[in-house]
């Protein structure tokens, strides 16, 4: 079901401090920075090379990212899963009795996302990604 991991999404209270630590100390380069205001943040990925680390800082103190914050702290969000058809893995997924966030795939930044809730894998939560064809 799963074709590769895509990215790592990391919740940060500040993109610009963020992204001077990651790219400025830890030598990341910038590849796209995004607002979404539909989910009230603003991200920025980054090349990892194999991958993509997503940093993600809340926009609005009420968005779901920064209640995030506020009881986690910064840190790992999610990993995002790359998948064929994001249909197929929702119906395999909720087949196997596993909690979804969310029953439909809805647009994302990258093409189509659907996420599995973190209590359903132990605590880290699961994005699925049907990348738009370019």
């Amino acid at each position: 079901m799963f074709k590769r991991i895509d990215h790592i999404g990391i919740v940060v209270n500040n993109l610009d401090e963020s992204l001077k630590t990651y790219c400025d100390q830890l030598g990341f380069t910038l590849v796209e920075r995004v607002a979404i205001p539909e989910q009230l943040v603003e991200a920025a990925f980054l090349d990892a090379n194999n991958g993509t680390i997503e940093l993600i800082a809340p926009t609005d103190a009420t968005s779901g990212t920064a209640r995030f914050l506020q009881n986690r702290g910064e840190g790992t969000h999610h990993i995002c899963f790359e998948v064929d058809d994001i249909e197929v893995a929702l119906a395999e997924l909720r087949a196997q009795g596993l909690r979804l966030i969310d029953e439909r795939p809805r647009q994302g930044v990258h093409g189509l996302v659907a996420f599995v809730h973190p209590k359903a894998t132990h605590g880290t939560m699961i994005e699925l990604l049907q990348k738009q064809a370019h």
